[in-house]
């Protein structure tokens, strides 16, 4: 039983790691949309693994969206449109090769289609505790010391704001998103910029008080001007 446990101990690591360098490595464009992946003999030589370690990977890329394995041709990689972006993974992975503008503006266009909504219910539902609790996450946001715990700071306030839309599909989105929004938001981090670095936070601010003022349209309002906001200094930045 022992020596068992060790075995799925270490296939499941084998899987991991196979899953993670295939999966970087597809979204890097090293396999481009529409190629095939090398047989399974060569990817089992290349990372060093069974072949049941390599099909156990190939089924959880396939669940992905990234991969189609066809008999007697191969495994071809798919359109990028069919990639499960929701995918913890598959957002930890477009982060890890490098995020670019287009990537970005596909975040903040979904973050548009939602954060202002969820402000608005926010107004609605959020209780006194939920909206004191804001308060204090845009104060840690003007307290920041770094890029890092300025962002930190910013992810937190928008997933406080999701729950407080008393919506759980919304608080599940930000989950899902995270990696994404910090990623976002440590580039749009003003810190060391000291007026834009009081401006972003009281604009965040201004979210929480209409909330509590339970004025919808301010608060959505509000939330589109963050957005916009922080878009528009990655864009100065990577263009």
């Amino acid at each position: 039983m022992l020596n068992t446990s060790f075995s799925e101990r270490a296939n499941r690591s084998q899987h991991s790691f196979v899953v993670n360098e295939l999966g970087k490595e597809i979204v890097s464009g090293l396999y481009p949309s529409g190629s095939l992946l090398p047989g399974d003999a060569e990817l089992v030589e290349k990372f060093d693994v069974s072949r049941t370690v390599l099909r156990e990977a190939m089924k959880t890329l396939t669940a992905k969206g990234m991969i189609v394995p066809k008999a007697r041709i191969g495994t071809r990689i798919t359109e990028r449109s069919n990639w499960n972006l929701f995918d913890a993974d598959v957002l930890v992975w477009h982060i890890e090769t490098g995020v670019d503008i287009t990537f970005l503006k596909h975040l903040s266009d979904m973050r548009f289609a939602i954060e202002p909504f969820a402000a608005r219910l926010a107004s609605q539902r959020a209780s006194k505790e939920e909206i004191e609790g804001l308060y204090r996450c845009a104060d840690e946001m003007s307290k920041a010391d770094s890029d890092e715990s300025f962002a930190l700071a910013d992810l937190k306030f928008h997933l406080a704001l999701h729950a407080a839309s008393g919506n759980p599909f919304m608080l599940s989105v930000g989950n899902l998103i995270e990696a994404a929004l910090v990623t976002s938001f440590k580039m749009s981090s003003p810190y060391g910029e000291s007026g834009r670095h009081v401006v972003t936070a009281n604009k965040h601010r201004l979210i929480v008080e209409a909330i509590e003022r339970r004025d919808a349209d301010a608060a959505s309002a509000a939330m589109e001007q963050v957005i916009n906001d922080g878009f528009d200094r990655i864009s100065t930045k990577l263009l």
